[in-house]
């Protein structure tokens, strides 16, 4: 008598189809491939990321290949998946960097390839499938080097049915659903394809199909009532300030004044267009990171060009800029520039300096050794990571708007925005300079993160890029407004200032944490006692095919 009632769908038996490797390389390739059409720039279509992780499931399982097998699939998936979403590192410093940090990154793929191979044999596979892609999407974002988070599943869901969750479950809950509801499916149907209809009606295939129904529902009441987290306390009319550069390219730096002319430029011609009745008076006026790149602490000349700008708009400026440290480092900074009766302050009042900074841009880590694969090594910066609050309060002349600050490479952490929201933060405020890696895709994909961000704090995000693309994005992720790439351009409009925190913010790491832990103690667990060293080497002793046939059946 079968054992089938209240299990979830198991794999197909090995009978069912014959699997040859390489049939794997290229259902895995696949697979990646889907995934990558479903991030910007493509942004194909939402369902292909939960499609991709469910053919990634069934690669996994069809057949029963061994944890070296499942591995090399992970690792070709990852392959398929970041090379074609990372080509703007190597824009202009050559295609070795862009190679080997995809390469790092599919790196991260066999791992979870292996730790789903293990924690699979199990009962729930679907679950233990989706615990280790957060798990190892945790992992890959906070080492080495404080982490890579860029191409996390979540990020690809902001046109999807997925993206109301991010406001209780955050990012890894999103990447989480996302990846357990692909399984779920696939598990059905490939039962369904192997007539055990026995199965398919039992308690554990009403789990998978749940697995996949629930959140899409969840999704849907949340997107139909809005968050019921935060709340509304009035708005605040703010422009975001594209000034554009003039030549794109690594020697950013040597345009340092051109940049913020431009963007003090801008400014004067949006308050030219108040005192023409074009444009309503903004209560904040916000520029992009490395908009003030010859700072004003240092230089008298930017100073006073600054405050003939906030002068003009009559309005508080937050903008980027740079700080040399006493300890002979840099820090990277936003400035908050005040106004008082009609007249720019004598002196910043707010200060925000970059907590997490970026390895291989912002600071170079094994400087010494690096040095030996690139030129470009002594390029990169000695940006030294700052402490204290991620908020600043402009006083405007509706009163006091606490803006949450994330500094471009920021906004793919979690912690960051999310610091901001426990601080105060009615809105975040998303500086970022992308001149420095071309006409690419990065800009669009940090787009979509700052999308995601905004559901999940239950904020409105202001992207302020020095060329593109600046953006105004509401609470529930939809763009109010955007400029086009490389064209100087000013954003407006009467943005929601809110309070309170969403369950996302709330629970902050503790989900993902949680996730980390039963991933860890279930591979633990299905070690113990259950798998040879035959199966590592991808040979099956006879306890394996006993185990196997117990499952089963009786």
């Amino acid at each position: 008598m079968r054992r089938d009632r209240g299990r979830w769908p198991d794999h197909l038996p090995a009978r069912v189809i014959e699997v040859r490797w390489w049939h794997r390389v290229i259902a895995a390739a696949a697979a990646g491939g889907l995934m990558y059409a479903s991030f910007p720039p493509l942004n194909l279509f939402w369902w292909l990321a939960p499609i991709s992780l469910g053919l990634l499931y069934a690669v996994l399982t069809v057949g029963r290949p061994s944890v070296k097998s499942c591995a090399g699939s992970g690792f070709v998936f990852g392959m398929a998946f970041f090379v074609p979403l990372l080509p703007w590192i190597g824009e202009y410093v050559g295609p070795l960097p862009w190679i080997a940090l995809a390469t790092v990154m599919a790196g991260y793929l066999a791992l979870f390839g292996t730790l789903a191979a293990v924690t699979m044999r199990l009962p729930a596979r679907p679950l233990w499938f989706a615990l280790s892609w957060v798990t190892v999407e945790a992992i890959r974002s906070a080492f080495p080097f404080g982490g890579f988070p860029w191409g996390r599943t979540a990020f690809s869901q902001v046109e999807g049915w997925y993206l109301p969750l991010a406001a209780v479950v955050g990012v890894p809950g999103v990447s989480f659903v996302v990846a357990l509801s692909g399984a779920a499916a696939a598990a059905v149907v490939m039962h369904a394809a192997s007539r055990r209809r026995r199965m398919l009606r039992s308690a554990g295939a009403g789990l998978a199909i749940a697995a996949v129904v629930v959140p899409l529902a969840a999704g849907a009441v949340l997107s139909a009532t809005g968050s019921p987290f935060t709340s509304q306390t009035g708005e605040s009319d703010i422009a975001a300030i594209q000034g554009n550069v003039p030549r794109l390219g690594l020697d950013f730096d040597t345009q340092r004044r051109a940049v913020l002319d431009n963007h003090v430029r801008e400014t004067l011609r949006l308050a030219q267009d108040v005192d023409d009745g074009k444009r309503t008076k903004p209560d904040l006026v916000l520029w992009p990171e490395n908009a003030a790149d010859a700072p004003p602490t240092v230089y008298a000349d930017s100073a006073a060009s600054i405050r003939a700008a906030v002068t003009a708009v009559g309005a508080p400026v937050a903008f980027g800029t740079w700080i040399p440290l006493d300890d002979g480092g840099t820090a990277n900074t936003v400035l908050l520039w005040g106004e008082r009766d009609g007249f720019a302050d004598e002196a910043p009042s707010g200060r925000y300096d970059k907590h997490i900074v970026q390895p291989f841009g912002e600071y170079l880590p094994w400087r010494s050794f690096f040095r030996l694969f690139s030129s470009y090594a002594d390029r990169a910066g000695d940006f030294q990571p700052g402490t204290g609050p991620a908020i600043l309060t402009a006083h405007t002349r509706d009163g006091d708007v606490v803006m949450g600050v994330a500094t471009c490479w920021e906004v793919a952490f979690d912690r960051a925005p999310q610091q901001s929201i426990r601080e105060g933060a009615q809105f975040l405020f998303v500086p970022t300079n992308n001149a420095t890696f071309g006409k690419t895709d990065m800009t669009y994909q940090q787009l979509a993160m700052s999308q995601v961000r905004a559901v999940e704090t239950g904020r409105s995000v202001v992207v302020a890029a020095t060329s593109g693309v600046s953006a105004l994005i509401a609470p529930d992720g939809s763009l109010m407004d955007e400029s086009e790439i490389f064209t100087p351009d000013i954003l407006q409009a009467k943005m929601p200032m809110r309070t309170g925190e969403t369950l996302a913010v709330r629970f902050g790491p503790w989900p993902q944490r949680l996730a980390v832990l039963a991933t860890l103690a279930a591979f633990l667990y299905a070690l113990r006692g259950r798998i040879s060293l035959d199966v590592f080497a991808g040979r099956r002793g006879p306890a394996t095919e006993k185990e196997h046939d117990g499952q089963q059946a009786t």
